[in-house]
């Protein structure tokens, strides 16, 4: 054992104990994807307890997301004095917390408070996850690294999604957030066992922090995740209605088009890691072409129960998205990791807000439900122009730096 690694365990973990740590952060974000997701599978259900319409139910959808984009760069900034370790374990215990008053919320306005709170660890877990996951591997591996952690969030919509959405249809909604909180509780504990204290950690500087994160590409790379999510966002926030209402299936198909979102999201986040690992910033740009086009075809789709299923996995991919931005944040913020790392959750978020924002909007409007469609499709294009802004910007960037 070298000296190095006497001092720093991370460094002299083996390859089984990296993968126990992996999977208790990828634990994480199963709780918190299934969390997130979980009021669009259920929004019939919570409509009609709550005695209130599926948009205003997509208005809890924005609250979560509001609290991620709030919480992300706080909740990151605030807690730079704490080792990851422990911050991971705050985090996630407030995670818990705020899912537990969710599932107790008494009325809508309750709820909304709640959710709000829930969604304002969210973004800093991600970004402190990443970081730890990227420290684990060799630079070569990082954004597969990053793409596993953020596994957790499709295996979410794979399974714990549907799961909830079965949970919340056979007996309650309320236990849907019961058993997030209770995935929340289990990731604590994993992350205690399995991630050891590292004692030669670099504490963060709050103010060199934000120094590095105020550069023009880190903006530019936000700015293109919280427009280029925001189509996915608002066609799946409403597809429960969608399914009921467009192809007429019963509800028991709603759990199944949730699988078929997860499954696309899981195949998305691993090609997400392998596209950036070839091509860079640019696989960006080749993947919000792609989701353009998936999303002009979905309105196309919504007649047809095979067709639109078919539909929820294409849509699914989009998820690729992420691991490229996350990674590409780490390349170009500095020393402002933690910050930008969660700040990419926000702008993910960010999404999560004005899709379900603008596909409520349309369908108030009488544009009908598959008008998010084509909806989403117009905020990937918008994001293509972003990317290829900043595109040029980095690569004038680079050559004034050479």
């Amino acid at each position: 054992m070298t000296a190095d690694t006497a001092t720093n365990p991370i460094k002299a973990l083996s390859p089984l104990a990296v993968g126990l740590i992996l999977l208790a952060l990828t634990m994480g974000g199963f709780g918190i994807g299934t969390g997130e997701f979980a009021t669009m599978g259920l929004m019939p259900f919570m409509a009609s307890d709550l005695g209130v319409s599926e948009p205003m139910v997509g208005h809890l959808i924005s609250a979560y997301a509001l609290g991620v984009v709030v919480g992300a760069p706080l909740v990151a900034f605030m807690g730079a004095r704490f080792k990851r370790r422990t911050l991971l374990l705050i985090l996630m215990l407030c995670f818990a917390a705020g899912n537990t008053a969710s599932a107790l919320a008494g009325d809508y306005q309750t709820l909304m408070i709640f959710r709000f709170i829930a969604g304002l660890p969210h973004g800093a877990y991600f970004g402190v996850a990443s970081l730890v996951a990227a420290s684990l591997v060799g630079p070569e591996k990082r954004a597969k690294a990053v793409a596993s952690v953020l596994t957790g969030l499709t295996v979410a919509m794979l399974i714990g999604n549907p799961l909830s959405s079965w949970v919340g249809q056979v007996m309650s909604w309320r236990l849907a957030f019961g058993f997030v909180a209770a995935i929340a509780i289990l990731t604590v504990v994993m992350i205690f066992v399995f991630l050891p204290p590292n004692p030669t950690e670099k504490r963060s500087n709050p103010a060199k922090e934000m120094h590095d994160f105020n550069r023009t590409n880190v903006w530019l790379s936000l700015l293109i995740g919280s427009i280029g999510f925001s189509g996915m966002f608002c066609v799946f926030s409403y597809i429960a209605p969608t399914l009921q209402y467009v192809t007429k299936a019963q509800d028991g198909w709603i759990p199944v088009a949730m699988a078929a979102f997860g499954l696309g999201g899981i195949v998305g986040n691993q090609a997400g890691g392998w596209l950036f690992d070839k091509l860079g910033f640019k696989a960006v740009g080749w993947i919000l072409l792609w989701s353009a086009l998936v999303l002009l075809v979905f309105p196309f789709t919504a007649q047809s129960l095979p067709a639109v299923l078919a539909s929820c996995v294409v849509i699914g991919t989009m998820v690729s998205l992420s691991a490229p931005l996350q990674t590409h944040l780490m390349d170009i913020a500095g020393e402002a990791q933690t910050l930008a790392a969660a700040s990419n959750q926000s702008a993910f978020n960010v999404a999560n807000a004005i899709g379900p924002w603008f596909g409520g909007m349309a369908i108030s409007a009488g544009l009908g439900w598959t008008s998010t469609g084509y909806i989403g499709a117009a905020t990937a294009v918008v994001a293509l122009a972003v990317f290829w802004y900043a595109d040029r910007h980095l690569n004038k960037e680079a050559v004034a730096v050479g």
